[in-house]
């Protein structure tokens, strides 16, 4: 099957503008290809993340992966992580799993949602076999509330539609990931 088709916009860029901060990554480097240990066909891995510089009044985070580029009309979520107090600053390599909604090397307090391949918790890159490389958006948004409207079976989409009310800056970091033509 040929998937060619357009290339969307980076999601934020859709968004309302907020301030920014930055966020940094161990295992990541910003427009490179992802290690496919934090990929479906690796480990699935959650990647090391690091952020600073978010503005005062920041209360909670919700960190997130979107793959933009996934051959849908609405791209498709890899992980959601929700009510990440705001005295954490960073998650291990490896932090969130796919066992449930809660983890205990999550932050105390934060959950996961279901992400769009029916898992709750990290699911790594996996693009179709032979399409072009996909762009996966891990971001860190800094909220003004301790806690989003929202619970553990939330869609990805509600938590971003709930998180766009309260978001005071956002950090991205953006990797790549294509898989090779099946023969």
């Amino acid at each position: 099957m040929d998937l060619t088709r357009p290339v969307p916009p980076d999601p934020y860029s859709m968004l309302p503008e907020v301030g920014s901060f930055t966020l940094t990554s161990t295992d990541l480097t910003d427009g490179a290809p992802i290690d496919p240990r934090f990929t479906m066909d690796g480990e699935n891995l959650s990647p090391q993340l690091a952020w600073s510089g978010f503005p005062d009044g920041t209360r909670s985070f919700v960190v997130s992966c979107y793959d933009p580029d996934a051959p849908t009309p609405s791209g498709y979520w890899h992980w959601t992580l929700v009510d990440v107090p705001a005295t954490v600053t960073g998650l291990a390599t490896g932090a969130a799993t796919t066992t449930g909604p809660t983890d205990p090397d999550l932050p105390d307090g934060s959950f996961q949602v279901t992400g769009d391949g029916g898992t709750t918790g990290y699911e790594g890159a996996g693009p179709p076999p032979g399409d072009r490389p996909h762009r996966y958006v891990y971001a860190v948004h800094a909220l003004d509330v301790d806690h989003l409207p929202v619970d553990e079976s939330a869609s990805p989409t509600a938590v971003a539609f709930n998180a766009v009310f309260h978001t005071l800056a956002r950090a991205t970091l953006t990797g790549t990931y294509a898989r090779p033509a099946e023969s």
